[in-house]
């Protein structure tokens, strides 16, 4: 390494070995530090490594999946819904086939925001929406949930859909699974309505 001026005696840097001005005209950073990234603060006067991983955060993991192709339930049958197309999927936890989980490999909390829509079910009817963690459903208590019902290309659709924000650690996994009360099998919509989609709340 090249000094300019005298080599700094071997001893740990303190705030007055630091020229404030020596960053002046130095090119700035054009992108978000990368979590390795170190940066030198003053705690209370005694000066600490700082890694870049621990000042804010990203809403990353996160992820959207809808579905391409209709999906026929059967009535009065809790059954996993098959979100099958991904959006985006920015750090590859959710998959798209068999389980249809978000597995977020992050420990943290996350958002979770989902939707399922039918066709031909009316209100008397009715749909419900349920969130799943590592296999078993989890309470919606005080999370919102709400169905609706509304005419739609000269069918009945009912469409349900859910917001919560949850706990993870880095093995959890999520699923979205729906049931209807109509007496026959019935398919979801596939223009609209049918969404799973989760981010990593930054803390």
């Amino acid at each position: 390494m090249a000094y300019i001026g005298s080599k700094p005696a071997n001893k740990p840097v303190v705030a007055s070995d630091l020229d404030p001005t020596v960053i002046t005209g130095q090119t700035a950073l054009a992108t978000s530090p990368a979590s390795t990234d170190e940066f030198l603060i003053s705690d209370a006067g005694v000066l600490k490594r700082l890694d870049a991983s621990l000042i804010g955060g990203a809403n990353t993991p996160a992820f959207e999946a809808r579905n391409a192709s209709a999906q026929s339930v059967n009535g009065s049958t809790t059954t996993l819904m098959q979100f099958d197309t991904e959006v985006f999927d920015t750090n590859n936890t959710y998959t798209n086939s068999s389980t249809f989980k978000f597995t977020p490999g992050v420990a943290g909390k996350y958002f979770i925001y989902a939707s399922i829509a039918f066709d031909d079910i009316d209100n008397a009817e009715g749909t419900l929406i349920y969130l799943y963690k590592n296999g078993a459903s989890i309470s919606l208590g005080g999370k919102a949930m709400l169905s609706v019902n509304y005419q739609g290309s000269g069918t009945n659709v009912n469409q349900t859909w859910m917001t919560a924000i949850v706990d993870s650690d880095a093995d959890d996994y999520f699923q979205i699974y729906g049931r209807h009360h109509d007496g026959n099998a019935n398919n979801t919509r596939t223009e609209y309505g049918n969404i799973f989609m989760a981010y990593k709340i930054i803390t």
